[in-house]
C-alpha cells in the first residue's frame, strides 16, 4: 500500500467527529440525497488525498467489530516502520506508544507461541465469543513505537499526583476535610450550626419532598444572609452630615411610604428594601429637604422592581407625589441612586428571618402578625438603625410571644433566630419604650389597627402601656420627638 493512501487512511480513522467514506456514501443512496447539497469534491482538500480516500474505502472491508486501532497491525508484527507517515497525523486522543485495544485479536504477535495462537475461544454467553486476551510485548528494541496492553488496564498518559492541599473542597466550595485520605461527603456542614443540638428538632424534616423550599440549602442560605448582613448596614449616625434634614422628617417620609405601600398593595420585602435603600443613600450623600421625597418615591420605584412580580408603572409614583415631580426626574434620579450605591441591592430581609422563627414557631398566624407590626417599628425609629435585621426580627418574635404568653423562649427559637434571651433584650426594651409612648406615626398605626393584620398595634400598644414601668420605663407621656 503507497505511503500517501496509508497517511490518508490514517487522517479519516483518527477524526473522531468524520465518518467513512463508504458508510456516507451508503447513507446518501439510502436517503437520496441530491448531489446539488453534497459539497464539492476537493473543496477542502487536495485532489491526491481525495483520491486516496475513496481508494482506502474500496481496497479494504472491515466488518462491524473490526479494527478500530489508530495503526496497522499487520505491519506492526512484521516490524516493519511507517515510512511516509508523519507526526502530525498520529492521533492526539492516544498517546504515542500505546495501542488501542481492539475486539479482533492480531494476526499473529511477534513473541506469541503457537499454543497460543491455536488457544480456542471461551464462550461467555449464548451465541458470543471472547476474544483471547493479549499480551505484553517484552521486546522494547524491536517495537519502540508501539506497546500492546491488556484492555482492563488502559495505560495512561502520566499517573495523577496526589493532592498536596491540605483542605479539600465538595460541590457546594465548603471545606469538609483536612487529610489527603479522607473524602468530601456531599451535603455535609461544618459549621457549629449545621446540626441542631440535642433536643432541637429540624424544623426543615417536613420539606424534603418539596423542591420548592430547598430544604438541603435552608442553613447555607441563612448562613449567607447573616454575612450579607454586615455590609449592608448603613451609618446609625449619617443624620450628623446631612445640614436640612433630621431625623423627626425621616421619620414623616417613611410614614408617607408606608401609606404608599399599603394603597399599592405591595410586599413587605418591598417596604423593607426601600427604606434599607433610602438610608444606604443618606449615608453616602446630602440631600435637600424638597429633594427627600424624590429619593423615598424613587426608592420604593426601585424595590418594586427588585421583589415585585407586577410592579407600578412609574407614571403611577409621579401621580402619588400629586405630580410633585416629573417622569424623567423619577427615572434620573433612579439612576443616580443606583449608580451611589454600585447597583448593589442585596439586602437580608428580616421578612425572611421573621418567617424561618415563625416555622419554628409552628407558624402561629397571631404571634407573626404581631411580629410584623413590631419588626416595622424598625423601620420609623432611628434607634433601630444600628442593629441587625435579624436581631431585630429575634426581638420582634420573641415579644410578640410575651405579649400573647406564647410560653418560653426556648432552645428550639433560639437556635434558628440565631440570639437568646439576654441578646434581644436591648431590642425589646426599645420596642415597648416606641409603644408605650403617644402615637406619632398615624398612618403607621392605622395599617395594623384593621381587622385584615388583626388590630395588632391595638393590642400591642395597650400591652406596653400596662407593662411599661416593668421595663424601666416611666416618662410615657413624653413622644418619640422629644426624646430623640
Amino acid at each position: 500500500m503507497p505511503p500517501g493512501t496509508r497517511a490518508a487512511r490514517q487522517r479519516v480513522e483518527n477524526d473522531e467527529n468524520s465518518t467513512r467514506p463508504h458508510t456516507r456514501a451508503a447513507k446518501a443512496a439510502a436517503l437520496n440525497v441530491d448531489e446539488v447539497a453534497m459539497p464539492a469534491k476537493g473543496a477542502l482538500q487536495p485532489k491526491k488525498s481525495a483520491a486516496n480516500l475513496g481508494n482506502a474505502g474500496v481496497q479494504r472491508k472491515r466488518n462491524v467489530l473490526g479494527d478500530m486501532s489508530n495503526v496497522n497491525k499487520s505491519e506492526a508484527n512484521e516490524g516493519k516502520k511507517v515510512a511516509g507517515a508523519k507526526v502530525g497525523l498520529i492521533s492526539k486522543a492516544h498517546p504515542v506508544g500505546v495501542q488501542k485495544a481492539s475486539a479482533r485479536p492480531a494476526r499473529s504477535a511477534p513473541l506469541a507461541t503457537k499454543e497460543s495462537n491455536k488457544m480456542p475461544a471461551r464462550r461467555t454467553g449464548p451465541g458470543s465469543v471472547a476474544a483471547p486476551k493479549r499480551k505484553v510485548s517484552s521486546n522494547a528494541s524491536k517495537e519502540p513505537e508501539y506497546v500492546v496492553v491488556e484492555e482492563s488496564q488502559p495505560v495512561r498518559k502520566k499517573a495523577h499526583k496526589e493532592k498536596s492541599e491540605d483542605v479539600v473542597r465538595d460541590e457546594n466550595r465548603r471545606v469538609v476535610s483536612t487529610g489527603l485520605d479522607e473524602k468530601p461527603v456531599v451535603g455535609e456542614s461544618t459549621t457549629d450550626n449545621a446540626v441542631p443540638p440535642e433536643g432541637v428538632d429540624e424544623i426543615e424534616a417536613d420539606d424534603w419532598d418539596d423542591p420548592l423550599m430547598v430544604a438541603e440549602y435552608a442553613t447555607e442560605i441563612f448562613e449567607y444572609l447573616r454575612d450579607l448582613e454586615c455590609r449592608s448596614i448603613p451609618n446609625p449616625q449619617y443624620m450628623s452630615h446631612q445640614d436640612d434634614l433630621e431625623w423627626k422628617t425621616r421619620g414623616i417620609l417613611i410614614d408617607w411610604l408606608i401609606e404608599v405601600h399599603t394603597r399599592f398593595h405591595l410586599l413587605p420585602e418591598t417596604l423593607f428594601l426601600a427604606v434599607n435603600i433610602i438610608d444606604r443613600f443618606l449615608s453616602e450623600k446630602v440631600v435637600q429637604l424638597d429633594r427627600l421625597q424624590l429619593v423615598g418615591i424613587t426608592a420604593m420605584f426601585i424595590a418594586s422592581k427588585y421583589e415585585e412580580v407586577l410592579s407600578p408603572h412609574v407614571e403611577n409614583f409621579k401621580r402619588i407625589t400629586d405630580n410633585g415631580f416629573s417622569e424623567a426626574e423619577i427615572l434620573s434620579a433612579e439612576r443616580f441612586l443606583l449608580s451611589t450605591l454600585s447597583y448593589d441591592l442585596s439586602y437580608p430581609n428580616p421578612m425572611n428571618f421573621l418567617r424561618r422563627v415563625s416555622k419554628a414557631d409552628n407558624y402561629d398566624i397571631q404571634s407573626r402578625t404581631i411580629g410584623k407590626y413590631l419588626m416595622e417599628i424598625s423601620l420609623l425609629d432611628h434607634r433601630f438603625m444600628a442593629y441587625r435585621p435579624s436581631h431585630c426580627a429575634a426581638a420582634s418574635m420573641y415579644l410578640a410571644r410575651m405579649m400573647l404568653d406564647r410560653g418560653p423562649w426556648d432552645e428550639i427559637l433560639a437556635y434558628y433566630a440565631g440570639y437568646d434571651k439576654q441578646e434581644v433584650q436591648p431590642v425589646v426594651d426599645l420596642m415597648i419604650d416606641y409603644l408605650a409612648r403617644p402615637v406619632v406615626h398615624e398612618a403607621f398605626f392605622k395599617k395594623y389597627a384593621s381587622k385584615k393584620f388583626l388590630k395588632a398595634s391595638i393590642l400591642a400598644r395597650s400591652w406596653a402601656k400596662k407593662n411599661a414601668a416593668l421595663f424601666g420605663i416611666t416618662d410615657t407621656e413624653l413622644s418619640l420627638d422629644q426624646i430623640s
